[in-house]
This record gives structure tokens, C-alpha cells and sequence, in this order.
């Protein structure tokens, strides 16, 4: 299927970085048990040319076929060259991930990319010039790694009014809940086993601040309704907050808390919000069984109804399933003519902040344990029309813990709430404010 030498009837590419993910997608393809089949099933041959890397010295592969004769520093020569057909970027950032890709793009060369931080912010302005040149971009590994959603909601839903995309989009911060729900691990020991086993980097802000669940929100957001939205308009709230006592009074009360990215449109449809946030879950919701690394995304349609998407969400292999995939297409378009059509992109609609929604919300708070304290708090939520559906206490010695579980709230009247609990000389500590999602429609406030 692939070789060093040159072969005219090959498609041939070059890849940019050569991570994990990179590293798997050049084993699978020169695997010589695999990469006939892949051949015969594709119709297409693909032909490695370049494999641009930062470090060629570095060791990547013990596999007897990888080529490391193929190995360069000099990114921008190769993605020059004459005989590449299709780049493909795996480097992931934005310099000089987008300068790269924008050349490839302008010289009439298809792109596959998992570069998510890449495609959440100019991904508009790339898919233009792919348009414009009559080339693919094509990104699935960017979003559920190797859940296939992209693809489904450029082109199996596209005359499909989607209402709401939600879902499990990072496998990191999935796998820390997860394991603190099913082993009663604290966030710091869960946060340890994840390092230790290569899901989290060694500075995870990334995942457990929600910066990459965010970029994989406003790509799908982009997908499913058509508008222009840049992880800059994404509401973004980490897991950081979320304790062991909060994963464990959720499960007493039927719910877990996940990690969510949810992508909606509210006011009856004209207006869309997109956020990230820990979210209390109905434990018979379907996403509330999606534990581990894995992720899981929920369409809601509105004539298809209610469908949703599993697999792994974390894993060089895993990605590289997708971005194989994604090469296949192109490297099909590149042989049989025609090219992927670019997600139809409408004029600018409304984003609504996530203080003019409304939800259920969770909140826990320890407080001193002495007579009037519950009053005095019960009286704050009161004055800014927030009210307890439930409320539990727990004795923590001279203190008390409260939680509460609202009935719909508006989400600025709750913010104002804890800001002036936090005044109060009886609250030591405010714990997680979280949503509670699936229990009542969530919605825009009245005169939002």
C-alpha cells in the first residue's frame, strides 16, 4: 500500500508531526497484515512521502517497517513539494500549524487535521480557501477522536434542524469523575492515575479547565447550526471545583456529575448557547453510563429525535482510526473527482450568555452549625428568586455542610446568590454550583 520508493499511481502524502497519534496512523498504514486490506477496502493507494517531525533523532517506532529514512525538520519544504497530494496536520497549536495548512490549502492540496485549538478558531476562514481551491479539510479526529460526528452532522444530518448536540468530550476529565464516582478517589488521586497512565500531560489545565472540551464544542456548535462560533464564544467552567463529597451526595440523590459540552438553540430557536461546565446528570440519562476515557455524543434533531454516538475518547490509535479515515476520503476525491462540501456557514446568530439560562442547579456550602444559619441562607436564595426544591445538612463537627438542589433558576440570580453568601460571616465555604441537566428543559430566562 505504501513504500519509500516512488509510485505514480499512489496517492501521496505528507504528514505533519508524528506524536502519538501520528506515530500509529504511519504503523497502521505500513503494516504489511494491514495495509493491503486497507488498500483493497479504500480502492485507493496511499504513499507516505514525508513525515515532518521537530526531533528527527527521537525514537518512535520499534515496528521493523516504520520509516525513519523518511523523517525531516523542514515542514514547509515538504508541504511544498510537488508530488504531495493531501498534508496531513497533526501538530497540533496554531503556529505554525495554520501558516502550514493555509499553504497546503492554497496550493490546491486537501488537508486532514486533528487540530482542534487550530480549527476552533479559524476554522471558517480555512474551510473558505479549501472552497475556494476545490480541496478537502477534513477533521473527525479533532472532535470524538474515533467517534465518527463530524461527518454525521456535515452530511447525514445536514437537512436535519438540529436542537441540541451534548456530550462527553474530553476522555481525561471523564475518566478523573468516573473514577471518583466508582471508587470513591479524591480529584487529586484520580487526576494522578490519570498522568500515570499517559490520558493526562504532566500539566493538565488543558483538559481539567475545559479549554480543550471547549474547542471541540464550538466546532460541533459550528456543525450543527450552521454559525460562525470560535471557542472565544464558548462558556468554559473545569471539573477543579468538583470534590468527592459533591460526586458522592449526587449519587445519593439518583445523579453523577459529568463532564459536558453542550451546543443548543434556545429563545425557540433564535438564539444558540454554547458552553462547557460540569453538569449533575440523571443517572438513568444516557450519557450518565459513559465512564472511563470514553466519550459520547447526544443529538437531539428535530425530526430524527434522540441519537447518540460512543466510543473512545483518548488514545493514539483511536484518533488515528479517524484521521485514516478522513485520508481515505481524500485521497478517493483526489482519484474519482469531487471534494468534500464545507458545513454551510449562515450569518452570525445570537449567543446567549449562560447567566440568562435557566436550569435545576446543585450547591453545596459548609456553614457554622448554630441556630438561624439555615434561615439566613434559605433567606439570600429567597430575596434573588432562587428556591430549594431540596436540601439535605450534614454535621462536620462545629460546622455543618449544606446541599441544595434548586427547582429552575435563573443562572444570574444564582451567581448573585453565592456572591453574597460568600459575605455572609456564617459561610466558610462555598463548594460546587453546578447544573442539573435533564430533569427540566433548560431555557433562556423570561426577557432574556
Amino acid at each position: 500500500m505504501s513504500a519509500t520508493g516512488h509510485d505514480a499511481s499512489a496517492v501521496r502524502v505528507a504528514l505533519l508531526g508524528c506524536g502519538n497519534v501520528g506515530t500509529a496512523l504511519v504503523e497502521m498504514i505500513f503494516d504489511p497484515a494491514n495495509g493491503r486490506e486497507i488498500e483493497l477496502s479504500a480502492g485507493v493507494r496511499l504513499q507516505i512521502v514525508g513525515i515532518a517531525v521537530r526531533r528527527p533523532e527521537e525514537s518512535r517506532s520499534v515496528r521493523p517497517w516504520f520509516p525513519h529514512d523518511l523523517l525531516t525538520q523542514d515542514a514547509k519544504s515538504l508541504v511544498e513539494r510537488d508530488d504531495v497530494d493531501v498534508v496531513v496536520e497533526l501538530i497540533g497549536g496554531l503556529d505554525p500549524a495554520q501558516r502550514l495548512v493555509e499553504a497546503a490549502l492554497g496550493a490546491g492540496k486537501s488537508v486532514v487535521s486533528g487540530n482542534k485549538a487550530l480549527l476552533a478558531r479559524v476554522g471558517g476562514e480555512l474551510a473558505d480557501l479549501a472552497s475556494r481551491n476545490g480541496v478537502d479539510l477534513l477533521y473527525e479526529a479533532a472532535v470524538g477522536s474515533a467517534i465518527p460526528i463530524v461527518r454525521p452532522l456535515r452530511e447525514s444530518l445536514a437537512g436535519e434542524r438540529i436542537l441540541r448536540v451534548m456530550g462527553i468530550v474530553n476522555g481525561t476529565t471523564n475518566f478523573i469523575l468516573s473514577k471518583m464516582a466508582t471508587e470513591g478517589t479524591t480529584y487529586e488521586e484520580a487526576l494522578t492515575e490519570a498522568q500515570e497512565l499517559g490520558l493526562a500531560e504532566a500539566d493538565p489545565s488543558a483538559d481539567v479547565e475545559g479549554h480543550d472540551a471547549a474547542a471541540k464544542a464550538a466546532i460541533l456548535a459550528t456543525l450543527a447550526f450552521g454559525a460562525n462560533v470560535v471557542v472565544d464564544d464558548v462558556h468554559r467552567e473545569g471539573i477543579t471545583a468538583v470534590t468527592q463529597s459533591d460526586v458522592r451526595y449526587a449519587a445519593q440523590l439518583g445523579y453523577v456529575i459529568k463532564p459536558l459540552a453542550v451546543a443548543e438553540r434556545v429563545r425557540g430557536g433564535s438564539a444558540i448557547s454554547v458552553r462547557v461546565h460540569p453538569a449533575v446528570v440523571p443517572s438513568g440519562h444516557p450519557l450518565a453510563s459513559v465512564n472511563g476515557a470514553n466519550n459520547a455524543v447526544f443529538i437531539e434533531g428535530e425530526h430524527a429525535g434522540e441519537m447518540m454516538l460512543y466510543g473512545q475518547g483518548a488514545g493514539g490509535s483511536a484518533a488515528a482510526s479517524a484521521v485514516l479515515g478522513d485520508l481515505i476520503v481524500a485521497a478517493r476525491h483526489l482519484r474519482h473527482g469531487g471534494s468534500t462540501p464545507p458545513a454551510s456557514r449562515r450569518v452570525a446568530v445570537d449567543l446567549v450568555p449562560i447567566e440568562k439560562l435557566c436550569s435545576p442547579f446543585y450547591l453545596s456550602m459548609d456553614v457554622i452549625d448554630r441556630p438561624g444559619v439555615l434561615a439566613s441562607v434559605a433567606g439570600v436564595m429567597g430575596e434573588h428568586g432562587v428556591s430549594i426544591r431540596w436540601m439535605e445538612q450534614k454535621g462536620l463537627g462545629d460546622e455543618a455542610r449544606l446541599i441544595f438542589l434548586t427547582h429552575m433558576a435563573d443562572g444570574g440570580a444564582v451567581s448573585d446568590t453565592v456572591a453574597e453568601l460568600r459575605k455572609l460571616e456564617v459561610v466558610d465555604r462555598i463548594g460546587a454550583v453546578l447544573r442539573v441537566i435533564g430533569t427540566e428543559s433548560s431555557g433562556p430566562s423570561p426577557g432574556a
